[in-house]
């Protein structure tokens, strides 16, 4: 599938607090414009699991006396269910196959979108986009979130952070580490990064709310973001 790309698509933009109706409204108008410029193009959206996750991760922190990762883990995935459940009822007319919840399952991809979430405990969606792409021939992971670029550390907490534009796998690796911890809050999980890495891949790490820039990534086009490969 040459026309091939994955979007991971950040809890943090499909429900940054509460569901944001008028940002999923603009995505689908401009992805749908996009499908249309060639019927060969085709996009596997992987859903994040967003403030859902978050909520009842720290509800379940707040209240569980022995903390299991494997537990808050499950509820982040579920949380990606929900989310990706939302995004197919906004595509089913492009998406003729169910929502991945295993990418190591009997999959089909018959029309030109395929939604996915979370599959099991141990990483993030991110890592379910690189399972994706592998499986179908693809080459370019698109990790869309509330952050425009990777910088060099996270500049909420380090003033003199600053932005990346391009940055190898080796790099990057160093920064995120390879241990995965369930909502932790790195630009492409360590255990995707991994993968992509062995794989060969190239990860473009941008805003998603700036749906134009998106659409620039998928053209080929000059785009603000950073990509890593």
């Amino acid at each position: 599938m040459s026309n091939l790309a994955v979007l991971s698509l950040g809890g943090s933009i499909i429900a940054p607090d509460k569901v944001d109706i008028e940002f999923l409204k603009s995505f689908d108008k401009a992805i749908r414009e996009y499908l249309k410029e060639d019927k060969e193009n085709k996009l596997i959206l992987v859903c994040g699991g967003g403030a859902p996750a978050r909520v009842y991760q720290n509800a379940y922190r707040e209240i569980a006396s022995n903390k299991d990762n494997n537990i808050q883990d499950w509820i982040g995935i579920k949380a990606t269910h929900l989310n990706a459940q939302l995004v197919y009822s906004i595509f089913n007319d492009l998406c003729s196959d169910e929502v991945v919840t295993n990418p190591s399952a009997d999959i089909k991809f018959t029309n030109q979108v395929l939604i996915a979430a979370g599959w099991k405990p141990g990483f993030s969606t991110d890592t379910d986009a690189v399972f994706l792409s592998q499986r179908f021939g693809g080459k370019l992971i698109v990790n869309l979130s509330n952050i425009a670029k990777v910088y060099t550390a996270d500049p909420k907490l380090d003033p003199t952070a600053t932005p990346i534009d391009n940055i190898s796998w080796t790099d990057f690796r160093k920064m995120v580490g390879d241990e995965w911890v369930p909502g932790k809050n790195c630009p492409f999980d360590p255990i995707a990064s991994k993968g992509a890495q062995k794989e060969n891949m190239k990860v473009i790490c941008a805003d998603g709310r700036n749906i134009e820039n998106t659409l620039k990534i998928l053209r080929g086009e000059s785009f603000y973001g950073t990509t890593i490969g």
